[in-house]
C-alpha cells in the first residue's frame, strides 16, 4: 500500500479561518435532517480518489447495527440536490449498508470555502496517496491562485516537500496508476523522474514493480540509463560512492525537490542539479537565494 503520511498537526480553522464542520451545532437555524441518499453527490473538489473498501465495509456494518451517529454536512447544490461538505465516507458506507436516507446538516457555503474544506479536511488525514496529496496541492495553487511558497506556508510544510509531490503529476498516466494503488512508492516515482529519456519511464516503472526493486537499485538503473553510450565505452567504471556522498545526494534531492548527483574527482568534484522546465529552474534558483535581476 502507499506510504502513510503524517497529518498537518493543525485544524482547518487555523489555516484558512473556516469553521469546524464536525463540532456540535448550537445555532438555532440549523437542525439535523434525514436526506435521501439519491439527492446527494460528492464534493466536486474532493481530492481523494481511493476509498479503502475494507474500511467502508466495516463502517457499513456498524451503520447497519447502530446507524449514522454523526450527521454529515451538506450544502444546497446550484444544480440539483445537495453536495457533501464533510462526511463522504459515511455517505458511501450508508449506501453500501442499503440505507435510503442519512442524517445531515445543511449549510450555506461559497465555492472558495467549499474547496478549502474539501482539500484541508483530507490533507489532515493520514491515508491520502502521494498523488492525491499532489493533486490537492495543485488544486490549491490553481483554484485559489496560490504559489508553492504560500501552500507550504499554509500547511506548515517545506517548499521542497510541496515541489516533490507536484513533480509526480508529470508522470505518465500508467505510472501514476501504479503509485495510486501503492505498487510504486513515492521515492521510486521521484527516482523515475530523474530519467533524461522520459520515454523510458513506463518500462522502468513496470520493471521496478515486477522485480520489487528498492529505491537504491532503481537509482542505479536510472544512473546507467542516463549515461551517454560513448561515455560507457571510453570511461572506466566509476567507483562505488561512499555512504557520505550518497547521503549528501539524498539530502540535496530533498532540499531542491529534484534529482541531484555528486560526481567525485579526487578531493574535488561537482554537483549536478536537474531541472525539468524553465519554471523549475527558477524555483531552484530561488531556493539558492539567487536573484537574476540583481
Amino acid at each position: 500500500m502507499a506510504n502513510k503520511k503524517k497529518g498537518l498537526g493543525r485544524g482547518i480553522d487555523a489555516l484558512f479561518d473556516v469553521p469546524d464542520f464536525e463540532k456540535e451545532v448550537d445555532r438555532n437555524d440549523e437542525r439535523v435532517q434525514l436526506i435521501d441518499l439519491t439527492e446527494i453527490r460528492p464534493n466536486p473538489y474532493q481530492p481523494r480518489r481511493h476509498f479503502d473498501e475494507d474500511a467502508l465495509k466495516e463502517l457499513a456494518a456498524s451503520i447497519t447495527v447502530s446507524g449514522v451517529l454523526q450527521p454529515i454536512i451538506l450544502r444546497q447544490s446550484s444544480v440539483k440536490g445537495y453536495e457533501i461538505i464533510a462526511g463522504e465516507r459515511r455517505f458511501r458506507a450508508s449506501k453500501l449498508a442499503g440505507k435510503e436516507t442519512i442524517p445531515a446538516i445543511i449549510r450555506e457555503l461559497d465555492e472558495e470555502v467549499m474547496m478549502q474544506v474539501a482539500i484541508l479536511e483530507n490533507l489532515q488525514r493520514e491515508d491520502l496517496t502521494s498523488l492525491e496529496e499532489a493533486e490537492a496541492y495543485n488544486m490549491m495553487m490553481d483554484k485559489l491562485s496560490m504559489t508553492q511558497e504560500k501552500v507550504a506556508e499554509k500547511l506548515g510544510k517545506s517548499r521542497s516537500y510541496i515541489a516533490n509531490h507536484l513533480r509526480l503529476l508529470s508522470l505518465p498516466e500508467e505510472v501514476k496508476e501504479l503509485v495510486q494503488v501503492g505498487n510504486l512508492s513515492n521515492g521510486q516515482a521521484r527516482t523515475l523522474l530523474g530519467l533524461k529519456d522520459k520515454t523510458k519511464i513506463k518500462k522502468l516503472a513496470k520493471r521496478a514493480v515486477k522485480e520489487k526493486l528498492t529505491v537504491r537499485q532503481l537509482e542505479h538503473l536510472v544512473s546507467l540509463a542516463n549515461q551517454n553510450p560513448k561515455d560507457k565505452a571510453t570511461k572506466p567504471q566509476a567507483k562505488t560512492k561512499s555512504v557520505y556522498i550518497r547521503k549528501s545526494e539524498e539530502l540535496l534531492t530533498d532540499k531542491f525537490g529534484t534529482s541531484v548527483v555528486i560526481r567525485e574527482k579526487g578531493d574535488q568534484g561537482k554537483i549536478e542539479i536537474e531541472y525539468v522546465s524553465p519554471d523549475d529552474l527558477n524555483r531552484i534558483l530561488e531556493d539558492l537565494d539567487i536573484d537574476l535581476d540583481a
